[in-house]
């Protein structure tokens, strides 16, 4: 009998839907609760060193923390209340300063693209929502902590921007950074835009697909340039001004405290809102300029008289109420720049396959953004900092948005297509100018004859003439062997010429040579054999006459001429027949056919006066 026993199920199947989560998600949410650590940690320590260094600490380590706590969240956007009023009525303070913006969406940013691209490098990817999700809920975890925290304090959270700004600037960091990990994909962009109305998702991305992704790139760029134009001109202004109205500034912070660690806390401040004073900067150059409390507004055109301000050295720098000088116009040359900015780099990155109503679209899509930009800035640097006179404090963001849109799109429209235009009538030009022709080769066809002086120089590395018997003919030494080129022209005198005995010696040389070659004719056949052929320089007429016969022994062969003719050497090709190359001492030539020559030791002194002659020849070559 078998005995059947019930068990009861275990408790890894229990577990199971407990431990199993997406992977990646744990990473996500140790990283997103580091950064909102690291952020919070940098602020407190640096609260609690001013704390410490003050003479007059008011309050205890735990104030000092609240205060911590209260600015990294308006380091977020969020606003803050300050209930402790002499008048009774809670004062907001709503002015986020940009550069402590800057530190809490860098360390979003890098905490998610960590989380997205995981432990391994080499292992897959993390899955995006598990990444942003992980890393978001694990911030806002510790930033509710910290919200708490504040609540008590003597700057206390607005609920309402708190519970609006905080999540909404952790979602946009993480993503931001989730896409960077993936290569900034452009689906992700897809589906945000699906959901514009169409005329709106037309007007961003163009046409759609690969072209439409490029120029809504291209005019990213471009507004991103254009805003650091802006930006960058706001803080040249705000630095002029400050030098302007640098003894009023002096007296502001010599005012305020006057203890170093005081001193040091308020330049730290001056130095965290310096980027907020360059978008007020840029927003006076724009035309509207900034509020400095309910109906007052200072501008390049017109400035209402400054009410009673606390002393601050950045409100010193505020220009004096009053109608715009020309000094103030001058201004304008801030948004003319980022106009130029913008126009400049959406013409250079043109296609020159771009139509200009493309260029135009382009830049006008450049524009709007750069305007988007500069109004959400705006809004971050302006802001409530009490009730009252300074219920509004800093620039109106819409007004800001319009102006930029404004002076952007006349300036940078027009300028985008005159640069487009011109680099496709450069480009056009390109390609219709002919090829430039090859380089020729010295010695090809067609190539430009060398030059005559460099030639010259060949006589001084010639070899003497060989005056001993030579052995054959044939290895007589002659001129260095060259390329053979039919179309290079003789422009240079060759190392050995060929010469008659008589036509050696020409009438620019000396008078004894001349002398001994005139008085004794020396016949061509009545050379030894011992002797080496003399070279002679001849002009080869086309057909050799035949000889007539002996001549008159009483008048000598005309050889001044150069006509005088040998046999044929067929032995000897490389000589040709009008050269008249002397026979052969093993074929030597029968006396009794030439009776009116008399071969006699005369010749032989005639010959080595010609030689001498001839070895006398290259040094009057040598003189330039």
């Amino acid at each position: 009998m078998n005995r059947m026993t019930e068990r009861r199920p275990s408790l890894s199947p229990l577990l199971t839907p407990l431990t199993a989560r997406p992977p990646g998600l744990a990473d996500g949410l140790l990283g997103g609760a580091l950064a909102a650590g690291l952020g919070l940690g940098s602020i407190a320590v640096l609260v609690m060193v001013l704390w410490i260094s003050s003479p007059y600490p008011d309050s205890g380590p735990g104030g000092a923390l609240h205060i911590a706590a209260a600015l990294w969240l308006l380091a977020h956007g969020a606003e803050l209340v300050r209930p402790d009023t002499l008048s009774g009525v809670p004062a907001p303070v709503g002015v986020t300063p940009l550069l402590l913006f800057a530190l809490p969406v860098w360390l979003l940013h890098r905490a998610a693209r960590d989380a997205a691209e995981g432990e391994d490098d080499t292992g897959p990817m993390v899955e995006p929502r598990t990444a942003w999700a992980g890393v978001v809920l694990g911030y806002l975890a510790v930033a509710t902590g910290a919200v708490i925290y504040t609540a008590g304090g003597a700057l206390r959270p607005a609920w309402l921007w708190t519970v609006l700004w905080l999540p909404l600037v952790a979602a946009v960091a993480a993503g931001l950074g989730v896409w960077t990990a993936y290569g900034r994909p452009i689906g992700p962009l897809d589906r945000v835009l699906v959901r514009l109305p169409r005329g709106v998702r037309r007007f961003v991305r163009g046409p759609g697909g690969r072209a439409g992704r490029e120029r809504l790139a291209l005019a990213a760029r471009a507004a991103g340039a254009g805003t650091a134009a802006y930006v960058g001109g706001g803080a040249l202004l705000v630095a002029v001004s400050l030098v302007w109205h640098g003894g009023a500034a002096r007296m502001s912070f010599a005012q305020l405290t006057e203890g170093w660690s005081g001193r040091f806390a308020v330049l730290l401040l001056c130095v965290v809102l310096v980027p907020n004073a360059a978008v007020w900067g840029a927003a006076y150059a724009l035309g509207p300029g900034f509020m400095l409390g309910a109906g007052r507004v200072t501008g390049p055109l017109y400035a209402d008289p400054a009410p009673l301000l606390p002393p601050f050295p950045l409100l010193a720098a505020v220009p004096d109420g009053g109608p715009g000088t020309p000094l103030h116009w001058a201004t304008g040359v801030v948004p003319v720049a980022a106009g130029v900015t913008v126009g400049w780099f959406v013409g250079r990155a043109a296609r020159p396959r771009w139509s200009l109503g493309r260029t135009f679209a382009g830049a006008l899509r450049a524009a709007v953004l750069c305007a988007a930009l500069l109004a959400l800035l705006a809004a971050l640097a302006g802001g409530p900092l009490g009730v009252g006179t300074l219920a509004r404090f800093g620039p109106v963001w819409w007004q800001v948005g319009a102006a930029a849109l404004a002076w952007t799109t006349v300036v940078a429209v027009p300028l985008a297509v005159v640069v487009a235009a011109w680099r496709r009538r450069a480009a056009r030009r390109q390609a219709e100018a002919p090829e430039p022709a090859e380089p020729q080769v010295p010695g090809s066809r067609g190539a430009e004859p060398k030059s005559t002086k460099t030639r010259l120089a060949a006589p001084e590395a010639a070899q003497p003439p060989v005056t001993g018997p030579p052995d054959d003919p044939a290895k007589t030494p002659g001129p260095a062997p060259t390329a053979p080129d039919a179309d290079e022209p003789y422009d240079f005198l060759p190392t050995e010429p060929w010469r008659d005995e008589d036509a050696a010696v020409p009438e620019a040389r000396s008078a004894a040579p001349r002398q001994a070659s005139t008085d004794t004719p020396q016949s061509e056949d009545s050379q030894e054999p011992g002797k080496p052929e003399q070279p002679e320089k001849a002009e080869a007429p086309e057909e050799s006459a035949e000889p007539e016969g002996p001549g008159n022994p009483d008048e000598p062969e005309d050889r001044d001429e150069g006509k005088s003719e040998a046999p044929e050497n067929p032995d000897d090709p490389g000589i040709p027949e009008a050269l008249g190359n002397p026979e052969s001492p093993e074929t030597p030539e029968d006396p009794s056919e030439h009776p009116s020559e008399n071969p006699g030791p005369e010749p032989r002194e005639t010959t080595l006066e010609t030689s001498e002659a001839i070895e006398a020849i290259p040094e009057p070559l040598k003189t330039p």
